[in-house]
């Protein structure tokens, strides 16, 4: 990946404030007997308004611009005819590009009222996300991060996705270096002013063994455990790290 100037970051922002405004629809959306297509009904409706184009849409041939992934699927979910149920947790992963340049961020969300238990995998991963974002300082090294995510998991009964990671991002939806949710401080690629990155923890309430099912994206935990995903885009500023994708 290479560095960004303050014009890539500013487009990057705009691509970022799309996404947000995906998620907020999709958010406001979530309710019981909804279909996951519907959803993705509603993250086009956005992209078309604000005419930008979709970077999940025909990326290795996937065929929407979310993806929505529910209770015990981890990632990758496709949206079709599901209905969404009073209860579950559905997290939405989408992105969008706006001039060449890419968005990406996910969050999880209940659909209408949700055991404790549940609400409490959603509170964590979002807390390690936020503690992953706040290691992006420049001199800090890509393990800081991976640690500080790790810790905040663990030290909650949880499990962190190994297999799935976060990644650079630009003028390409997924560019180097690769950011794991898991590692050791002081180890890994060095942060400076001008790196952006895709952070996002995926969080196992159980044990984080997955399988992909055989359509080939959907992603599940073995043991059939719930799991949460959450992700921003992040630049790197010598004030710290400013998240791209917020409204």
């Amino acid at each position: 990946m290479g560095r960004r100037n303050a014009d890539e970051i500013r487009t990057m922002r705009r691509a970022g404030r799309v996404v947000a405004e995906m998620h907020d629809a999709i958010r406001a959306a979530l309710t019981p007997g909804t279909t996951l297509a519907d959803l993705d009904t509603v993250g086009r409706d956005v992209l078309a308004r604000r005419g930008a184009r979709s970077n999940f849409l025909g990326y290795h041939g996937y065929p929407a611009v979310i993806c929505a992934s529910v209770n015990e699927v981890v990632v990758h979910g496709i949206p079709g005819d599901r209905v969404l149920a009073e209860g579950d947790i559905v997290s939405i992963d989408c992105g969008a590009i706006v001039d060449g340049y890419h968005g990406d961020a996910a969050f999880t969300a209940g659909v209408g009222e949700i055991g404790d238990d549940a609400q409490r995998l959603i509170d964590v991963t979002r807390a390690a996300l936020d503690a992953g974002i706040a290691e992006l300082i420049p001199g800090s090294r890509l393990g800081d991060l991976g640690a500080a995510v790790q810790g905040t998991v663990e030290r909650a009964g949880f499990s962190v996705v190994r297999e799935y990671v976060g990644h650079g991002i630009g003028t390409a939806m997924h560019e180097p270096p690769d950011v794991p949710n898991y590692g050791k401080r002081g180890r890994g690629k060095k942060v400076a002013a001008g790196d952006v990155f895709a952070v996002e923890p995926m969080v196992c309430a159980g044990r984080n063994v997955t399988a992909v099912l055989d359509d080939g994206w959907t992603v599940v935990t073995v043991d059939g455990s719930w799991a949460a995903h959450w992700e921003h885009t992040v630049a790197v500023t010598d004030d710290g790290p400013e998240i791209l994708t917020l409204p």
